[in-house]
């Protein structure tokens, strides 16, 4: 058998390819359904069986869609009322590949119905467990995006799951979680690239820690998440439609302009040092890297007309295929090309990039204003004194608490102030992107 990993780094999850043979089976894939198949034709393996842990919250499954395309039988957790056929498994249940098959374990904690999935090799030997959201690599899922009245039941829940996860299964059991590579779906940061359940027993704090302990640090660390997430459960159980991957259509600098100036969504895929250099004012800037889709995602006024600007068109094509897995379909078109030929006869704006050294500096000559774009927690652990906090997320119905004049902001590496440096733009306000890691502000003394 082998189990080929597919990343989303910009989501912070994995889905799986398990082969034996010309056999496979997909587990928890995303909506670009286009990277499985293209493996899967690598491998030369037939998929079929697609197999979900639970209705995710943080993406959009491409796995109706998947099962669909290559005639899989689609397993989904029993419990949720959901708008498609599936096989509904419950715990016990076996799903029977030929090669290899899955036991269902019921697990809950990150959602109610959430399942394991343990992969038994011929001689039923436990091999590996896709953990979803429950057991993550030196963590757990987070327990509180069914709703808040559900959150302590649901914690206490998490922590058995997990426990029932490392009594029953071997040392040896290779763990495959979904979530835990910067996913906002865990419930601390996870830690290393693989795993065991012998190694969990010693570092996962489910089994580390007392039933309390385990629940108080938990619900202690939980901080906000993307907005999106709200829509992420509905679609999924509504059934997603098929992806769109196509290019959107080109809007010329007239049209661009005319969306400007109307307030909407208009967003610069480019480098967040670039964008300073040179950009058409009223726009934002989301620099097409790590985070884009997260934070794009949290920002958005969920179905507002969007439209993106794009150095090239692959560029755009890549920011559209990030977008679809949270559900953003319907892009309003895209301009293409050297910001200088879409100004339409405007003057393009700019402003400065800085480390926090200069900051120092500037602060050893005259009060200027700090905007922290960081969480409340991350704020509260060390910040900068006298800087103003206000969360990224919380920024768009906060901009009257900025104050004038000359604004110095940062985050923790620059990429959440460069977005939050774009909204604040404006000709009342001399900004300066701080584009530096926060560490170096406390090497330097600034942090109280």
């Amino acid at each position: 058998m082998d189990v080929s990993i597919i990343e989303t780094s910009g989501l912070g999850d994995r889905s799986y390819l398990i082969s034996a043979g010309e056999i496979g089976a997909v587990v928890d894939p995303q909506r670009d359904i286009d990277r499985v198949l293209k493996l899967a034709a690598e491998r030369g393996v037939r998929i079929t069986h697609v197999l979900e842990t639970h209705i995710h919250n943080d993406y959009v499954t491409g796995g109706l869609e998947l099962s669909r395309a290559v005639n899989a039988e689609y397993v989904v957790p029993a419990g949720d009322d959901l708008g498609y056929q599936r096989r509904a498994v419950t715990d016990g249940d076996i799903v029977d590949a030929g090669a290899f098959r899955f036991q269902v374990m019921h697990t809950p904690g990150h959602t109610r119905h959430h399942v394991s999935y343990v992969l038994r090799d011929p001689d039923n030997t436990a091999v590996g467990v896709f953990t979803g959201g429950s057991m993550l690599f030196g963590t757990t899922g987070r327990t509180d995006l069914v709703g808040e009245e559900h959150t302590d039941e649901l914690t206490h829940a998490q922590y058995h799951s997990v426990r029932r996860l490392a009594e029953e299964l071997p040392a040896e059991t290779k763990v495959y979680p979904t979530h835990g590579f910067g996913s906002f779906c865990t419930a601390t940061p996870a830690s290393g690239d693989e795993s065991t359940i012998g190694r969990e027993r010693t570092s996962n704090p489910a089994l580390t820690q007392d039933e309390q302990a385990y629940v108080d640090e938990l619900l202690a660390g939980l901080a906000a998440y993307p907005a999106y997430y709200a829509h992420m459960g509905v679609i999924n159980r509504a059934g997603p439609a098929p992806v769109d991957l196509s290019m959107p259509e080109r809007v010329d600098p007239d049209e661009l302009r005319r969306r400007i100036d109307a307030g909407e969504w208009v967003v610069d895929l480019r480098e967040r040092t670039a964008f300073a250099a040179g950009h058409l004012g009223g726009t934002l800037g989301f620099e097409l890297s790590g985070s884009f889709v997260t934070y794009l995602g949290w920002l958005y006024t969920w179905g507002a007309p969007l439209t993106l600007i794009g150095e090239s068109e692959e560029q755009v094509l890549d920011a559209r295929r990030e977008l679809v897995r949270i559900g953003i379909d319907d892009l309003d078109g895209a301009a293409v090309g050297e910001i200088h030929t879409l100004v339409a006869g405007t003057e393009l704006r700019s402003y400065r990039v800085a480390d926090f050294s200069a900051l120092a500096r500037r602060r050893d000559e005259q009060q200027v204003t700090v905007l922290d774009v960081r969480q409340a927690n991350e704020f509260d652990e060390s910040h900068i004194d006298g800087a103003v906090n206000i969360a990224l997320h919380e920024l768009a119905g906060r901009l009257g608490e900025v104050p004038e004049g000359e604004v110095w902001v940062h985050c923790a590496s620059g990429y959440r102030s460069s977005i939050a440096a774009s909204m604040i733009d404006a000709p009342e306000r001399s900004v300066v992107l701080v584009n530096d890691e926060f560490d170096r502000a406390r090497g330097l003394g600034l942090t109280t």
